[in-house]
């Protein structure tokens, strides 16, 4: 779904693009498809110069659920060393919190397509279980203990 945009990107830019064709949902449950992504983007960190790439360049790029996966990669190689260091992450879109979908943002955008409230909730459960049995429960929120709320608080505020 993606080709041509990456051809785009790498022609315009001079760059060269590599899109990781990941296992998808409900299929392939998570952690499939972030699995797939760090294995291909390890491997291309250990073979930059076969691919003739400075390794102090490669960046790492998602939109929607794809900016989760790249977001997740990124954190996952921060530390470490044996790698060449990540320049820079690209989120576009990126689904990066499945606490609270009432946050203002999601009931703002909640009639935008393609990212309607409910249908970013089923696919986000879709990725995670395979099914989306419990979609009542997390558009209400009740499927985080309140422990874990307080924990999050100051970072989920909608203040």
């Amino acid at each position: 779904t993606h080709e041509s945009i990456c051809q785009y990107i790498a022609k315009e830019s001079g760059s060269v693009v590599v899109s990781v064709g990941y296992r998808l949902a409900p299929e392939h449950k998570y952690p499939a498809a972030f699995e797939d992504c760090l294995n291909a983007t390890q491997h291309f960190l250990q073979n930059t110069e076969h691919y003739g790439v400075d390794p102090a360049r490669v960046t790492v790029c998602g939109d929607s659920a794809g900016g989760n996966l790249a977001a997740a990669v990124s954190q996952t190689l921060a530390g470490r060393s044996d790698l060449p260091k990540l320049r820079a992450q690209i989120l576009l879109y990126a689904g990066l919190q499945a606490l609270d979908f009432n946050l203002p943002s999601y009931h703002q955008n909640q009639g935008v397509p393609p990212l309607f409230r409910e249908r970013v909730v089923y696919c986000a459960l879709l990725y995670v279980n395979g099914n989306a049995m419990h979609m009542k429960e997390v558009l209400e929120g009740s499927h985080i203990p309140p422990e874990m709320w307080l924990k999050y608080r100051k970072w989920m505020s909608p203040d």
